[in-house]
């Protein structure tokens, strides 16, 4: 609190998220994060092609599923003696082990050795799509015949962890029945890292991105450059190392893994110059979007041991959830659609990450193969930043606006097209305003249907597609929304996150509890302001002498 010059007291100024943003962020870095990929053999994904396989490429006569056990046995075989002969350690998992904890100390300690090299091997048995067959009623004077279908089965599979001096850590995971479906896990900040350093590039770490460095656009082309061709070498490079179950007459026969995006992280790092200025970012980000109708959901992450100031490893089967607690280790706000989602968290405390995690590339309308991964990393980016956008550029609003003054009364386009008013207080312009305000809408565009689902909500009743049509037209000729070229996809212009904040706030925050006195959480002040109006208006009466009764 501050006090003026006539003695009044005035109140303290109010910290937004976009007052910490645009004075404390000492580092802003967007970069791939952690990549899962699936391998697959395209020739090997229906049965005619499993036929083709068995019996044209490896000259067997009957394509027999006594085929798979033998090829799966000598490459388990296979992979036992050479792992064997160049002393890798092997290593069975057990159920409830994280398999990044065990294999941890093998990729540290090649680390420090400074070499390129597998450093373990591990076993585990898990649950994949393969391939069974069932033998057809046909005479039993000619060659057996079998039918095959996928099913999932619970089958062993290797996972071949990786220290790459140029690339950092990964696995491969390798299934070891048919058709052989590997994983791939790699993570784009590591490699960042190691292209810095060999840039000469100073940074200073932070827990899987950076805390700081000595030439920040220098940095960030090289995270830039992390393409899918840079995947694929990796790729190549250690498979050839391996045995496989696949040889190379069948690669020449077309019968190979190609790589496909399975879960694709891309992130955007934003550093504090102060762990107080990080904290204060999210604290006003959380104050400001929760009552929005925004995040699907705020959770606090408890972890093991934070209450008594123990070393924080999460407890297995993942942490304990709830809404407020004074001894929360990590907050995360996350926004879900469809597979994915977008999540924000501070990063050591003092970095606030944001992290588009795209769990089906088709979400984002992006084919899965690999060869897309910088289109879908492009959306991915834009989606972050809309964000951060969405979420920062309307604090701070001013009441008096020329944006205000313009779509509260009718006006008309530069091409001559009625923009009808959109009027403060009017029923469906209040649910209009909420319903863009959605931050759903930040990451996928808001269509005709979408704006139907929300309105229905907000107004009780039902909201038809003529409605949202010209509801979109006339937040469209007010310059509110932009419709995305060749799609039925509108985006919000800056224009439009004013109004949805402006019109949201002042009616739900000011409006609403000042004009609601006889709601029990109506503001304390308002009420004993309005029980002084009523005993004075009572004492004018009296004094009147006009009389209150009937």
């Amino acid at each position: 609190m501050t006090r003026s010059d006539t003695g009044s007291v005035l109140a303290s100024p109010v910290v937004t998220a976009a007052d910490m943003v645009t004075g404390h962020v000492s580092l802003d870095i967007s970069c791939l994060d952690r990549l899962y990929l699936c391998g697959y053999v395209p020739g090997l994904q229906t049965p005619g092609g499993v036929v083709y396989f068995l019996h044209e490429v490896r000259g067997h006569p009957i394509a027999s599923p006594a085929l798979f056990e033998q090829i799966g046995n000598r490459f388990r075989a296979a992979m036992k003696n050479w792992a064997a002969a160049n002393s890798i350690p092997v290593i069975r998992f057990a159920a409830a082990d994280r398999k990044t904890d065990v294999m941890a100390p093998y990729l540290e300690a090649a680390r420090l050795q400074g070499r390129s090299k597998i450093v373990a091997i591990g076993c585990a048995q898990e649950t994949a799509p393969v391939w069974t067959a069932t033998k057809r009623d046909t005479d039993p004077a000619k060659s057996p015949q079998f039918t095959f279908t996928k099913q999932q089965r619970r089958v062993s599979v290797y996972y071949v962890y990786i220290w790459d001096t140029r690339v950092g850590p990964g696995f491969i995971k390798i299934c070891t029945y048919f058709p052989y479906q590997i994983k791939v896990w790699l993570n784009g900040h590591e490699w960042a890292k190691r292209q810095a350093l060999a840039a000469g590039i100073g940074f200073t770490e932070l827990s899987n991105g950076f805390a700081a460095t000595d030439d920040p656009a220098a940095l960030q082309a090289v995270c830039d450059r992390f393409t899918p061709g840079i995947i694929t070498v990796w790729f190549e490079r250690w498979m050839a190392k391996l045995p496989l179950p696949l040889t190379t007459a069948d690669r020449e026969a077309g019968f190979w893994w190609e790589l496909s995006m399975r879960q694709i992280e891309v992130s955007r790092t934003l550093v504090f110059d102060d762990d107080c200025s990080a904290r204060t970012f999210f604290e006003a980000l959380l104050c400001d979007n929760m009552d929005l109708g925004r995040p699907e959901n705020v959770e606090l992450l408890f972890r093991r041991g934070s209450r008594v100031g123990a070393p924080t490893a999460p407890p297995r089967g993942g942490g304990f959830k709830t809404k407020i607690d004074q001894y929360c280790d990590l907050v995360t706000l996350n926004v879900f659609y469809k597979h994915s989602r977008c999540k924000q968290y501070l990063k050591d405390g003092r970095a606030l990450r944001i992290e588009t995690v795209v769990n089906d590339p088709r979400d984002l309308l992006c084919n899965r193969m690999l060869t897309n991964l910088e289109e879908l990393q492009a959306k991915a980016r834009a989606i972050n930043t809309h964000l951060l956008e969405t979420e920062t550029v309307g604090q701070g609003t001013v009441l008096v606006s020329p944006v205000f003054e313009r779509i509260t009364k009718p006006t008309v386009t530069d091409d001559g097209r009625k923009a009808p008013a959109l009027r403060f207080g009017d029923l469906r312009v209040q649910a209009l305003a909420g319903a863009i305000a959605n931050l759903l809408f930040a990451a996928t565009g808001i269509t005709n249907q979408t704006l139907r689902g929300w309105m229905t909500g907000l107004l009780g009743r039902p909201y038809s597609m003529n409605q949202a049509s010209y509801d979109l037209a006339r937040l469209t000729r007010n310059g509110l929304i932009h419709r995305i070229p060749g799609r039925n996809h509108y985006i919000l212009t800056r224009d439009g996150l004013l109004f949805a904040h402006l019109y949201t706030k002042v009616h739900d925050h000011i409006l609403r509890p000042l004009m609601s006195p006889d709601r029990p959480n109506a503001p304390p002040g308002l009420l004993a302001a309005l029980d002084t109006i009523e005993q004075i208006v009572t004492d004018r009466v009296a004094q009147a002498r006009i009389s209150t009764q009937p």
